[in-house]
């Protein structure tokens, strides 16, 4: 999946939780991760699974108590610690969702190394140093980005994930973030780059010349046809003809024409016509098999 279309479906999912927390009774979505993000056709994102959804707090409330529940990977520290449940924690789940889309790798992977086990983990301090941030970004990706929008987006996905609640933005700053860097001169250009690359190839215009092509062929080709006209040509003085005789034309005549030696004998209406094909160019016509002929006077009959 290209840089673009990723950064479509993270945006798109981040303007899903601005929604919900600025409603008129903010809605804390609680289980925010991959699997919950529906994309259609489109790739538009859409959110699904409210099971887990809990109204945030209102009035003088800071936080909403209860048991904790999510999935392990995705799930906020202080809410994983205490039970205490803010619009923030959401936040954190989305940096570690986007952290994925950057990365390429699921949130916990027990086959990486020990110390890779858990993405957020190995990957959050480099996500600030600029040399490692780009050894790490999927290589699958490569070329598809502008270097300013890839250190753009991992600055928003370390702040995301920070420890510290406060230190994470709010869904509608990450939301501005994202449309600022769509904006970018760099992104568009890179866009427009990789529109254009993306086009399908109808033909492909041959790498040697034509001349070069067309004599090839000439070569390869069997030669077949000039052993076809040479089939019917009598033999001369009980000799058969030469071969370069068989295929050197004459002068002043095309190859399609037969050559001089050929004799073409055509059948007459006085033949039986059972003669089809090369026989009955090779050979005249039999007089004695004529279906014309008057059959044998029996000369006993006329006897007195």
């Amino acid at each position: 999946m290209p840089w673009s279309t990723r950064m479509k479906i993270a945006l798109g999912a981040a303007r899903g939780l601005e929604y919900l927390h600025g409603a008129e009774r903010s809605i804390i979505y609680r289980d925010f991760k991959t699997s919950n993000i529906l994309l259609d056709a489109d790739y538009n994102a859409k959110l699904s699974d409210f099971g887990l959804a809990r109204t945030g707090p209102s009035g003088d409330q800071t936080h909403v108590s209860t048991r904790v529940m999510g999935t392990y990977g995705y799930a906020a520290p202080e809410y994983v610690m205490t039970g205490h449940l803010t619009a923030r924690s959401d936040v954190y789940g989305f940096g570690v969702v986007l952290l994925e889309m950057i990365i390429g790798r699921r949130a916990v992977d027990k086959s990486r190394p020990s110390r890779e086990h858990n993405l957020v983990e190995w990957a959050r301090p480099l996500l600030v140093h600029n040399r490692k941030l780009f050894r790490i970004i999927d290589p699958r990706m490569e070329g598809q980005y502008s270097t300013k929008a890839a250190i753009e987006v991992a600055s928003l996905c370390y702040r995301c994930l920070s420890q510290n609640p406060k230190g994470r933005p709010t869904m509608s700053q990450v939301v501005e973030t994202f449309e600022e860097v769509q904006s970018m001169p760099e992104c568009q250009d890179i866009l427009l780059q990789n529109c254009m690359t993306g086009s399908v190839t109808l033909y492909e215009v041959p790498k040697e010349p034509v001349e070069h092509v067309e004599t090839e062929k000439a070569k390869q080709e069997p030669t077949a046809k000039t052993d076809a006209v040479a089939v019917g040509v009598p033999p001369t003085n009980g000799k058969p003809v030469p071969q370069s005789r068989r295929t050197r034309p004459a002068n002043g005549r095309s190859k399609s024409e037969p050559p001089l030696e050929c004799k073409l004998y055509i059948p007459s209406p006085d033949s039986d016509g059972h003669q089809l094909g090369l026989e009955a160019l090779a050979s005249p016509p039999s007089r004695n098999s004529s279906r014309d002929d008057p059959p044998p006077v029996d000369e006993d009959l006329y006897k007195i």
